[in-house]
């Protein structure tokens, strides 16, 4: 199942200087790599607030404000002069309550930003930490970007990042239109849907949302559904669970390049389009397009590079198993179901909302990441797990045969 974490619209109740803020080179330093993890379609890096750390964050273009969602970070970090203001965003739900801390000293490897504005949820609602299986603190996106000329290489998991006064322009690469409105990326980009009608579309560049591409709105109502779709739970916003469909388009333009038969989410409209104001947009565009490229984000100069990599023409596929899984344990070494799909296979099978996971295949699931198991419940149609289970209420252990489906 793809757990969609849909850009986030912030109302910010306060004045300062946070649109001036970026992060700089220490030293004489021009350019710096850095590492990322890639965890079920999530990049994450790790920084520094205050000089305490490491904390895992997950980088997203699609965050206009820097976002700790972990509310315990306030007891280990010293945030100064905070400031309780309320956030809204995707999601049924009513608005939620933050804090804003107005002058954060942040550090990514050897770049630094100071006097950074951060949002700090009192709830952990997002529950990354259990969706990826490590602890994760928060999200960054625009101010990160818009300090560098960005360069994410997928096939090494590694960030490059370069001085923003010279253009950096890679070879072979195909250059793509940015638009950067209220602190995001979008671009403007032609889909066609299974129907055969081709339509132009404006998309935000979201690397925080796992999926290949959403759709909200066109024209002020909800795209066209295709005949073969499933109903699901999308993933959640920023006050609460967004439902909605999940089917496929015939393809999606990316500069020069076509992608076909692409998996497409469809939420609600009032889970989603209703909530959006300011910006006229149709949908986002997820890590599962822009990870099958090398991409080079260059804000000041409103483009960005692509150069397809090898997956680029492997086949979108969604989960085959019919379940939603997530991490628990204090080393989040446990596999809990948290959702099964109505006449899924799972539900077929007889799993439950609440059971355990304890192995696939006889390998034991603490001895597996969530990445390598999310790969295996989309690899092929009719693929068979034997499965340990053990019940919601602790007593019963049993193995069962899941046979993966594609339903769509």
């Amino acid at each position: 199942m793809y757990r969609i974490f849909y850009t986030i619209a912030i109302i910010i109740l306060f004045a300062g200087n946070a649109f001036a803020q970026k992060f700089e080179f220490s030293g004489n330093k021009k350019r710096e790599t850095l590492a990322f993890r890639m965890i079920k379609n999530q990049m994450v890096i790790q920084l520094h607030i205050n000089g305490k750390g490491p904390f895992n964050f997950i980088l997203d273009t699609g965050v206009g404000l820097v976002l700790i969602s972990d509310p315990k970070l306030i007891d280990s970090v010293s945030f100064q002069n905070l400031r309780s203001i309320y956030i809204t965003g995707f999601g049924e739900g009513e608005k939620l309550s933050a804090f804003i801390a107005p002058s954060v000293d942040l550090r990514i490897g050897n770049t630094i930003a100071k006097n950074i504005s951060a949002a700090i949820l009192k709830k952990d609602i997002f529950e990354l930490s259990n969706y990826v299986g490590i602890p994760i603190h928060g999200l960054i996106g625009y101010e990160f970007f818009q300090s560098f000329v960005v360069r994410l290489n997928f096939f090494t998991s590694t960030i490059t990042v370069f001085q923003p006064e010279r253009a950096y322009i890679p070879r072979k690469g195909s250059r793509i239109p940015l638009s950067i409105e209220e602190r995001k990326p979008y671009i403007n980009t032609n889909i066609q849907l299974k129907s055969g009608k081709k339509l132009p579309v404006k998309l935000i560049i979201d690397t925080g949302a796992g999926h290949p591409v959403s759709l909200e709105t066109m024209d002020g109502v909800p795209f066209e559904l295709p005949d073969e779709r499933i109903r699901g739970n999308l993933g959640v916003g920023l006050t609460g669970p967004i439902d909605g469909y999940i089917g496929r388009i015939t393809s999606l333009q990316l500069g020069k390049y076509t992608l076909n038969n692409v998996i497409a989410a469809f939420p609600d409209y009032e889970d989603a389009a209703s909530r959006v104001f300011s910006i006229n947009r149709n949908g986002n565009m997820g890590l599962e397009i822009i990870k099958r490229f090398n991409v080079v984000f260059d804000y000041n100069r409103a483009a960005m590079y692509i150069k397809p990599l090898t997956t680029l023409k492997e086949t979108f596929e969604h989960d085959m198993a019919g379940m939603e899984i997530s991490s628990a344990g204090e080393n989040y070494e446990r596999l809990i179901i948290t959702r099964v799909e109505p006449s899924s296979s799972a539900d077929l099978t007889g799993l439950m909302k609440g059971d355990e996971i304890l192995a696939i295949n006889f390998k034991p699931v603490s001895e597996m990441s969530l990445s390598e198991i999310n790969t295996m419940f989309r690899s092929r149609n009719g693929r068979n797990f034997v499965i340990d289970i053990l019940s919601k209420d602790g007593k019963n252990k049993e193995r069962v045969i899941l046979t993966l489906n594609k339903r769509i």
